[in-house]
């Protein structure tokens, strides 16, 4: 069990690294919302496919139908989020969609105790509504937040729909504990494949050598690599250490924001990361309030 939980802290910890950089690439396409996702689960399904022939994942009753059909509606709902948040980009930016996205963990803990049985401790409840404070810093902070011509309130309803229905996906992979989750993520961007080629223009392909490029490392790297990363640290790790490292995507996404676009952090910004860093630590160790108080004591009396 402690094994799994160490190699499922490392997966998750290295797919929520990955998944901050996505916003980068989303935007410096300058494809269509719908035409970046399309691009991603193609490019995706074919690496993974790749993997799943090498790892003889294709064989016959490789997967039962009902564990099919959950992976599919875990795959519309990957698809629907993808489109959401890609698309709060333009109306916000990358550093507040993805903070305010990333209530998520709220949303599955709730979908655990209603459907898993999954108990919701006051400590379990105190990290999330402090980290949850946390993202409410990030996102007042915003002086210049939003882009030219964007609605801010349609790009936070956005965030947040796309937050729910990344939960949905999370609550699918939980329900398939036990199936490979290569598998699971190739039936996923399959169905993601199937879901957006009537809605995508064939007669305008991207011309330039870079935007293919871009396309292509979102399906192999923040696809492929990421989805088997993310489903198999989901199928090792408890509800709420999942909801706990999840919050290393935020930070990552808002420090690329920076870097790249150049979207200075407001103090009020900064004060919000350091929260969420501390309540992501707080639920990853184990603390209780009365920990906290303890170590914040120490630190006052040094």
């Amino acid at each position: 069990m402690q094994q799994d939980i160490r190699s499922g802290s490392v997966q998750m910890t290295a797919a929520m690294l990955i998944s901050g950089t996505i916003g980068w690439f989303v935007v410096i396409s300058g494809q269509p919302v719908s035409g970046v996702v399309f691009w991603r689960c193609l490019f995706g399904a074919i690496s993974l496919l790749v993997v799943c022939a090498a790892m003889g994942l294709l064989r016959p009753r490789a997967i039962g139908l009902r564990a099919f059909a959950i992976a599919v509606f875990g795959g519309v709902a990957i698809v629907l989020n993808w489109l959401l948040l890609f698309g709060a980009y333009g109306h916000t930016s990358i550093s507040v969609a993805t903070t305010v996205y990333n209530t998520q963990p709220f949303m599955l803990l709730g979908l655990g105790a209603l459907f898993l049985g999954d108990r919701i401790t006051a400590a379990k409840l105190f990290w999330l509504v402090l980290a949850f404070t946390g993202m409410i810093g990030i996102v007042e902070g915003k002086p210049q937040v939003a882009r030219a011509g964007g609605d801010y309130a349609t790009g936070i309803a956005m965030a947040l729909g796309a937050a729910f229905f990344y939960a949905l996906a999370a609550l699918a992979a939980k329900w398939l504990k036990g199936t490979p989750p290569h598998l699971i993520a190739l039936i996923q961007v399959a169905t993601g494949v199937v879901m957006l080629a009537p809605m995508t223009d064939f007669s305008a392909l991207p011309h330039s050598t870079q935007t293919w490029s871009l396309l292509v490392t979102l399906g192999v790297v923040h696809t492929g690599l990421m989805y088997v990363l993310l489903y198999g640290a989901i199928q090792k790790l408890p509800i709420h250490l999942t909801g706990a490292l999840s919050f290393l995507y935020p930070i990552a996404a808002i420090v690329v924001d920076r870097v790249v676009f150049g979207h200075a952090l407001q103090p009020l910004q900064i004060a919000g990361a350091a929260i969420i860093l501390l309540a992501a630590a707080g639920m990853n160790l184990g603390w209780t309030p009365a920990r906290l108080r303890s170590v914040l004591w120490g630190v006052r009396a040094q």
